[in-house]
């Protein structure tokens, strides 16, 4: 039996991906210390058999009894509010968690993956994204927590294996969206979705007209998967390649719960991208995967998750 380890497994995608492995019958060790995941995620997977859960700050020495296959990093705060709120949790997750994680992979002899993002393109000035473009990226600003955070983590990555002889795997995960996501969150689809059920108006920052490319849960942990079991080292995009504005966004959300809703605007946060989409050709070329879910699909499964989720709280 394979047995996975997953860092930040009690979070949105971690979730997902544990589940996953789990429903395929495999083993799979979740560290987490609840500072952003959810318990009830926790108890969701600990119906499977083969599930084991360590309550650890993976920033900080842990102990990991047995065997791992796969070491997977996913953990990371990774919302706008996070940003302000644990900088230094999100600066040393992605740089010491990240390390000791990886130490551990090389340590057990098994395949590592890192969870990165789109964000270390920052505000780009390429558009679509590919995985050669360098970025553009405020190292000053108040996102750099998580930007930088990132891109040095895929520099730690890239260093033990280039050095260490490490087996590695980097995602660079975009905007992704569906069930387990917190609604106090920070990000555009909680926050709206949120406001929405609760009748109150719907909040867009800047003028509507920033894009962003949003794939649903279920591609994105396709996609993960598709990239560990490859033989690509190299960074890949994995996202959806199709962009919609915030306003669109918030308009399909409004439509769906109540179209008598207003929509606010409010000012810009700093460094805000104005444009996301990733160019998923080397996604499609070697991985053979591209997402199968449209938002037109993905969202109402979304809104009729929070709308349980907020019911019972």
């Amino acid at each position: 039996m394979t047995r996975y380890v997953i860092t930040g497994g009690a979070g949105f995608i971690g979730s997902h991906l544990a589940e996953r492995l789990l429903q395929e019958g495999n083993d799979v060790v979740v560290l987490d210390n609840l500072v952003t995941g959810d318990p009830d995620n926790v108890e969701i997977l600990s119906r499977y058999e083969g599930f084991e859960f360590l309550d650890v700050d993976v920033a900080r020495p842990y102990e990991l009894d047995g065997p791992a296959d796969y070491v997977l990093h996913v953990a990371s705060p990774a919302s706008p509010d996070d940003f302000g709120r644990l900088p230094f949790e999100i600066m040393a997750v992605n740089s010491e968690g990240t390390r000791l994680a990886a130490e551990l992979a090389l340590e057990r002899g098994a395949r590592f993956l890192f969870a990165s993002t789109s964000e270390v393109y920052g505000d780009p000035e390429v558009h679509p994204q590919g995985e050669d473009y360098w970025g553009h990226v405020n190292a000053f600003g108040p996102r750099a927590v998580y930007d930088e955070s990132k891109r040095f983590g895929e520099a730690l990555v890239a260093a033990f294996k280039r050095h260490r002889d490490l087996d590695v795997r980097v995602v660079r995960i975009f905007n992704t969206y569906g069930p387990r996501m917190r609604p106090s969150d920070g990000r555009l689809v909680p926050n709206l979705i949120s406001q929405a059920l609760a009748g109150r108006p719907l909040t867009i920052y800047g003028d509507g007209s920033q894009t962003r490319s949003f794939c649903y849960v279920s591609d994105m942990v396709d996609g993960i998967l598709a990239l560990l079991y490859s033989d690509v080292a190299e960074p890949v995009n994995v996202g959806m390649p199709e962009e919609i504005t915030i306003l669109e966004m918030a308009e399909m959300i409004r439509d769906a719960v109540d179209g008598d809703l207003e929509i606010v605007y409010r000012p810009l946060p700093v460094d805000d991208p104005r444009r996301r989409r990733p160019d998923i050709t080397r996604a499609t070329e070697l991985l053979g995967w591209r997402p199968q879910v449209p938002v037109s699909e993905g969202l109402p499964k979304a809104i009729e998750w929070f709308r349980e989720k907020l019911g019972k709280a």
